[in-house]
């Protein structure tokens, strides 16, 4: 019986392998979808419809199952985690706090979408990330002159904002013309963490407060401090995504078109639906995910690496970079990449070049100093993947019978032992037969 039990266990995690996050495929992923009404899969449909047709398997759960769980037999279920569920005050089975970040932690990715009913749970999950929601539960985002005019929507709170981060990576290459709809609250980033970025930003006019009563003090976030949208960036490479809006996702916003106050151009389609698919590819690894293979270093004009160098030896040290493009591997071309020749601090710092395939490389000449080094890249760049190699490698000096036979330096020594003897030997003669 004990026997049946182990194979039922392989077969049950044989589909979570098949399913699960691999650095040849980063795309190929499943993720877990909580929401608090199982209506807004019809509500949002057209953004999960957008994770399907680009492959991902999503999973709709309550957030209050009281079978919910990430992970069996220590293996995750998942790769990704959207929490559509910012009311929930308590996740149902073994799901709590620690367990999502214990998730992202392992390196898996999260969406987490807030509104004016977010929770302390939801709000503490984003403070853990570096984002911090206006502590005043009723407060929302407010702006008097960057708001998107509706027949409905009097109070100011219907944000059209335009105020993108700078980065192709995290944005796509396609600008997004028209402005973003955002009805929610707002947020700051902990400034104590510098993994978390503002991608979407109130203007300099706006405030947190409740529209429904008089300011009798000054709101707690005004201005272009405000983040409506933020993404983090783990060390671990795990990618996050906070929205204060949950309506950001909606079919609604989607669809709706957009005249912003103050402007003659009304769009006939926001810029959500391109601005939160876009951003749902950086966050699942479908763009700025690098992979570094094939990091070879060898002696100049050998081809195999060997198990120790020689103090100013000539080296060649080369690796390959690619980036997933969503569906191939393809060549990531930069000027910036550096590799460092490290023993408690680098001797050796040089630029690689390219050949726009992918390889980079360079020569250098080992430094005068023997002991234990390494081959040292830390490569990180906004939007992207990080990249950290390391290979350890000693260097010796030269052995006894490696000098040189006569050093050039020493031949004005030589010449004055040689003078001094010559000069003695003549004095010799002279005195003797000096008479």
């Amino acid at each position: 019986m004990a026997n049946h039990g182990v194979l039922l266990a392989l077969l049950l995690l044989l589909p979570l392998h098949c399913f699960s996050f691999s650095e040849e495929n980063p795309t190929d992923r499943r993720i877990l979808v909580l929401v608090d009404d199982l209506a807004i899969r019809s509500s949002h449909s057209i953004f999960f419809k957008s994770l399907e047709t680009r492959g991902f398997d999503l999973d709709f759960k309550l957030s209050d199952d009281p079978k919910l769980t990430l992970q069996r037999y220590g293996h995750y279920l998942y790769d990704g985690l959207v929490l559509f569920s910012p009311s929930t005050q308590r996740f149902g089975g073994s799901v709590d706090m620690a367990a999502i970040l214990d998730f992202v932690d392992a390196g898996h990715d999260l969406i987490l979408a807030a509104d004016s009913s977010a929770s302390d749970l939801v709000r503490g999950i984003a403070t853990e990330c570096g984002v911090d929601f206006d502590e005043d539960p009723e407060a929302v985002v407010i702006d008097h002159t960057s708001y998107a005019v509706s027949e409905t929507e009097g109070d100011h709170t219907l944000i059209a904002s335009d105020s993108f981060i700078n980065s192709n990576v995290i944005l796509g290459d396609k600008k997004i013309e028209a402005p973003v709809l955002f009805q929610g609250i707002g947020h700051s980033l902990n400034p104590a963490n510098s993994l978390v970025l503002k991608v979407l930003s109130a203007s300099p006019s706006a405030y947190s407060a409740n529209p429904k009563t008089k300011l009798s003090s000054p709101p707690s976030l005004t201005g272009s401090a405000i983040s409506l949208v933020s993404v983090v960036q783990a060390r671990n490479n795990a990618r996050i995504f906070i929205s204060g809006s949950l309506a950001l996702f909606s079919n609604r916003f989607l669809r709706s078109g957009v005249l912003k106050v103050g402007s003659s151009v009304k769009y006939e389609k926001s810029g959500n639906e391109q601005f939160v698919t876009e951003i749902s590819k950086w966050v699942f690894h479908e763009r700025g995910h690098l992979k570094a293979v094939n990091v070879k270093h060898s002696k100049a004009g050998e081809t195999s690496e060997p198990a120790i160098y020689r103090i100013n030896d000539d080296l060649e040290y080369s690796l390959e970079i690619y980036e997933w493009s969503g569906t191939s591997w393809k060549p990531y071309i930069a000027d910036d990449v550096q590799v460092q020749f490290y023993m408690m601090s680098p001797y050796v710092l040089k630029t690689l070049s390219n050949d726009q395939k992918g390889l980079y490389s360079t020569s250098f000449k080992v430094p005068d100093v023997y002991g234990v080094f390494q081959f040292k890249v830390e490569y990180q760049r906004l939007g992207y993947t990080s990249l950290s190699l390391a290979k350890q490698i000693p260097v010796r000096p030269f052995r006894h019978n490696e000098y040189e036979r006569f050093i050039p330096a020493a031949y004005p020594y030589y010449g004055a032992s040689f003078s001094t003897m010559a000069g003695f030997f003549i004095f010799t003669i002279v005195y003797l037969y000096n008479k």
